[in-house]
C-alpha cells in the first residue's frame, strides 16, 4: 500500500507540533505534563474547526503557533496553567 505523500503546509504543522514537544523537553519534570495536554489541546482545537483546504487561516495559525512557541521556549516560563472553559462556573 502506497504512503500517502504530505503537503508542505502539512509538513509544516508537523514540524511546528515535534518542536512544541522539543521544547517542552526543557521545562521543569513536573510541569511537563501540563505542557504536553496544552500543546495536544492547541492541535486538537484546531483540527475539528479548521478545513485542510482553508490555506490562509492554516497558515496564520502557523504563524501564531510559532510566535507562542517561542514565548513559551523561554526559560522564564516554568509553568503553565490550563483553564477548560467548557466546564468552567462562572459563579
Amino acid at each position: 500500500m502506497p504512503t500517502r505523500r504530505l503537503s508542505g503546509l502539512q509538513k509544516d504543522v508537523l514540524r511546528l507540533y515535534r518542536d512544541c514537544l522539543r521544547a517542552i523537553r526543557n521545562k521543569p519534570e513536573v510541569s511537563r505534563p501540563r505542557f504536553y495536554a496544552f500543546a495536544r489541546r492547541e492541535f486538537d482545537k484546531n483540527i475539528s474547526t479548521v478545513s485542510r483546504t482553508d490555506v490562509g487561516t492554516i497558515e496564520h495559525l502557523l504563524r501564531v503557533g510559532r510566535r507562542r512557541l517561542e514565548q513559551y521556549m523561554s526559560s522564564n516560563i516554568q509553568d503553565i496553567s490550563i483553564v477548560d472553559m467548557r466546564t468552567s462556573d462562572p459563579r
